[in-house]
């Protein structure tokens, strides 16, 4: 067995300090002094893919880039004000 040689896990007052300290030491060298926690996750989004011509999506990705938004937003956008537009 691996001799565990670090120091106690400190108190952290924010998330932040938490995610700052584990960005310079090992979490397996805390494993033990980590409490345990149980949660759900409760996954209701689903996500489809679809095939795009590769032409079309060019254009729709140099749109997006002049828009500064990625091309997924702004094809969701598109197709949600297009798909409210055609349910009235």
């Amino acid at each position: 067995m691996v001799e565990n040689n670090a120091s106690p896990l400190p108190h952290f007052g924010a998330l932040r300090e938490l995610v700052d300290f584990f960005e310079s030491h090992d979490m397996g060298d805390y494993w033990d002094a980590m409490p345990e926690t149980d949660f759900e996750v409760d996954i209701k989004r689903k996500c489809r893919l679809v095939s795009i011509d590769e032409d079309l999506m060019s254009q729709l990705s140099d749109i997006a880039k002049s828009r500064q938004v990625s091309v997924e937003a702004l094809i969701e956008l598109w197709l949600r004000d297009r798909a409210t537009g055609a349910s009235h």
